[in-house]
């Protein structure tokens, strides 16, 4: 299929478009920066943006099969002042309203429409078990989610089949709610929200991806799904499950009172409970990946080995002059060491790692990667140059590619940037129809003593973060078996 996805950049599009990419659908993004999103979603998207004429949306949609609507600003993190809540129903309602405006004016429509609610449908409900053919709950959250359903629903009158994934607290790498989480539980400071005893529905990221695929051909999927997982749990337990993936403890309750201070009538989104049930994902025998919070949070927290310590064996310049050079006036001190398994053979793994469009999709989208200089071909003693965030300071970095060997190897050294030195190896090894790659990469830090000490308290937490997170979007581009 030829898709169209809106909100393509955010947390939950960033993993869902190499997932349809895997599934052989061709990706059109509507984003309000067609660069931008380039750089954050690989070398083979279609990017619109809306300056690209009067009718850019008509323009984007044309010849699609499918639309996927993500589009809308954060629920959490500010107050709901009046004119946030004016940001909050616009980018959802009246963006959701344009759509099927648009979509009315096709002469050859798209078959569906997925388009995103959340679970805020059925507000506060306690302990009373929720299906799709729940009532609607009060207060702002439910009254936003049903103006936007029905703004999506519209587009039935089209003859569009419709799905509504009401959403629960989305839990991945690099983005939503866990970003904000792990740090407090990280140094055992975390602990239940309010009473604890609220139901806080969720589901995996990686799980949440595969329900909105899977709407795009199954025609029993329609109308409102309650896109969480099986296993309900009230917010202590969710705390306790954190802090047993983290090994710490999680006993430090946050008060209500205190969430009322600090965000206002947003703080609903923390202590309102609704225990929702996918019961129309069970009656299909949808298979979760991660059915349990437990599994959920050891695939999140944990992910692929990193193993990182100091150099332990001569680094090979690749009979290159001037890699020889950098090594011997650089001398990394440490290295990191990884494989990953790709799920495609050799010539398409190393195809997709030698378009330079793709490093950003591969890079936690928190760093901001963007190319400022970009080759027209990779090739040996080429210079790549981009610009990256950690902890929020620019940096700007400039690459060479050292060694390039199609379908076997290819090195690349740092020749500007932060580090004193950094060379990284990339290995690709044919294992049948699949491609064993490892990755070594040698660096030291700068500021000599007080680098080594940065090393120890963060530099290594952020390799890890980088390496595990380009992990999930080679499984999610790739498959796995």
């Amino acid at each position: 299929m030829r898709v169209l996805v809106t909100g393509a950049t955010g947390f939950v599009g960033r993993a869902l478009v190499p997932a349809l990419q895997h599934e052989g659908h061709r990706v059109v993004v509507f984003a309000r920066s067609a660069r931008r999103a380039r750089a954050r979603l690989g070398a083979d998207i279609e990017a619109v943006d809306p300056t690209a004429g009067s009718d850019a949306l008509t323009t984007a949609l044309r010849g699609c099969d499918a639309v996927i609507n993500l589009a809308g600003e954060p629920i959490a993190g500010k107050r709901w002042t009046a004119a946030r809540r004016t940001a909050l129903r616009n980018s959802r309602i009246a963006a959701t309203r344009d759509l099927v405006q648009a979509l009315s004016r096709m002469a050859v429509k798209p078959r569906v429409l997925v388009s995103a609610s959340a679970v805020g449908f059925y507000g506060n409900r306690g302990n009373e078990v929720l299906d799709e053919r729940a009532q609607p709950g009060t207060g702002f959250l439910a009254e936003l989610c049903v103006e936007w359903e029905a703004a999506a629903m519209a587009a039935t009158a089209l003859g569009m089949r419709v799905v509504l994934p009401r959403i629960g607290v989305v839990l991945g790498r690099d983005g939503g709610a866990l970003a904000k989480m792990l740090p407090p539980f990280s140094l055992g400071l975390g602990g239940p929200m309010g009473s604890g005893q609220q139901y806080l529905p969720w589901i995996h990221l990686h799980d949440l991806v595969r329900v909105i695929v899977s709407a795009l051909s199954d025609d029993r999927i329609e109308g409102p799904v309650n896109a969480v997982a099986p296993e309900a749990v009230i917010n202590r337990e969710f705390g306790t499950a954190l802090g047993r993936a983290l090994r710490r403890p999680a006993v430090l309750p946050v008060p209500a009172f205190a969430l009322r201070l600090a965000m206002g009538e947003a703080a609903a989104v923390l202590l309102d409970g609704q225990r929702v049930a996918p019961a129309l994902l069970a009656r299909l025998g949808f298979p979760f990946a991660y059915p349990t919070l437990d599994s959920a949070l050891t695939d999140i927290v944990g992910g692929i080995e990193v193993r990182l310590g100091p150099v332990t064996e001569p680094i090979d310049a690749h009979g290159s002059d001037i890699g020889r050079q950098y090594l011997d006036q650089r001398r990394p001190i440490y290295e990191l060491r990884t494989t990953t398994m790709v799920n495609a053979p050799v010539a398409e793994t190393f195809e997709f790692f030698s378009k330079a469009d793709n490093l950003g999709l591969i890079t936690p989208s928190s760093m901001g990667f963007l190319i400022t200089k970009q080759p027209a071909a990779i090739a040996e003693n080429v210079l790549i140059d981009y610009r990256v965030r950690v902890n929020g300071l620019p940096i700007n970095w400039r690459t060479r590619i050292v060694t390039w060997r199609p379908g076997e190897r290819f090195v690349d050294f740092q020749e500007k940037g932060p580090y004193r030195a950094w060379w990284h190896e990339h290995t690709f090894y044919e294992r049948g129809d699949r491609t064993l790659m490892e990755d070594r990469v040698c660096y030291a830090p700068p500021m000599g003593p007080l680098g080594r000490v940065a090393n120890t308290f963060f530099i290594k937490a952020v390799l890890r973060q980088i390496f595990r997170y380009r992990a999930d979007v080679i499984a999610l581009r790739f498959g796995r078996r």
